[in-house]
């Protein structure tokens, strides 16, 4: 009898060992890996205003998992729009290769405190719907270039692009009340484009205007005293049309809350035409105490002045705008 009982009491412990192992390769089993490439053949219709763009690519993704199914659960976190163009599949040796086309508008946040001599990371990346990180990882297929160096962005300078892969948490279960932490995990798949601004053409034609009117404000100085008035209207008039320029400037470009270089221009502009009124208000004081040799001087040494301090703090702001 007791040797029935060591023999059940010996198949129970095999049973269990199996049982235990087959819980722990569960438990421990490795989610599938989705070999990704990207190819850009154009980045177009960057605009400021929308903070968008437009891309267009080619993707490519190589899995066994049949489930996956890329062509329905592909996901393009920050796209206002996706459009596949062109897809195929190739099945064979056990194995998925999908190949599409895609045309996508996305958002981004733009880094406009330089601008126009700004640098921007244009992000795209794509995830599955429907597998979280537990059932896919993303490996990044770097083989070769990830764009055609023969396109070109008009204005722009691509300086880099990188493709990575890594992790995105969502701080919820998607309704799951099993999660001990409301929070899933996403494999990705990420490019990263870093642009820089051919700016200087873009940076006269924004500013000339605004440089012009400090100009005419600053040719006060060289009037007559005897028209007191003309000056008062030229610079008034050069104050009016800074301002101008600065909404015209500030239309084209997304809200911000810090201060710009484009605020940091017209700001400097404004207070040196504000220094070319309290200057000529000066000389007009000397001039009703008929001092008329001494108001010259003042307007003389005056104009020097706020015309190379103007200079010096415009080339220094500019100087650090283009550092970054």
């Amino acid at each position: 009898m007791a040797k029935y009982i060591g023999k059940l009491f010996l198949a129970f412990t095999v049973l269990a060992a199996v049982f235990s192992s087959e819980s722990v390769t569960a438990q421990t089993a490795r989610p599938d890996t989705v070999y990704s490439g990207i190819y850009i053949t154009s980045i177009h219709d960057i605009n400021f205003k929308d903070k968008e763009y437009s891309i267009n690519l080619w993707l490519w993704l190589k899995y066994k998992n049949k489930k996956f199914d890329f062509l329905h659960n592909l996901e393009v976190p920050q796209a206002k729009s996706v459009t596949t163009s062109y897809s195929t599949v190739d099945s064979s040796d056990n194995r998925i290769y999908l190949l599409m086309k895609l045309q996508c508008v996305m958002k981004d946040s733009w880094a406009i405190n330089n601008f126009p001599f700004d640098r921007q990371k244009l992000r795209f990346s794509i995830e599955n719907s429907q597998f979280d990180s537990k059932s896919l990882v993303f490996a990044a297929d770097t083989l070769g270039k990830h764009f055609d160096p023969r396109f070109t962005l008009r204005g722009w300078h691509i300086d880099s692009l990188n493709v990575s892969t890594g992790i995105k948490v969502y701080e919820t279960g998607f309704g799951d009340e099993s999660l001990a932490k409301p929070h899933t995990e996403y494999s990705n798949f990420k490019v990263r484009v870093q642009l820089d601004r051919n700016a200087m053409g873009l940076f006269w034609k924004m500013f000339l205007g605004m440089y012009v009117a400090f100009l005419i404000a600053y040719m006060c100085f060289y009037i007559h005293t005897d028209s007191i008035d003309s000056r008062f209207g030229l610079s008034v008039g050069a104050l009016f049309a800074v301002i101008g320029n600065k909404y015209i400037v500030d239309s084209s470009l997304p809200e911000s809350t810090t201060f710009t270089l484009v605020d940091t221009l017209h700001g400097v502009t404004l207070i040196f035409i504000l220094a070319v009124i309290i200057g000529t208000s000066l000389s007009l004081k000397m001039v009703k105490r008929e001092q008329i040799e001494k108001a010259k001087k003042f307007d003389f040494i005056f104009a020097q002045v706020v015309l190379v301090a103007y200079i010096i703090l415009n080339a220094w702001f500019i100087f650090e705008a283009t550092r970054y």
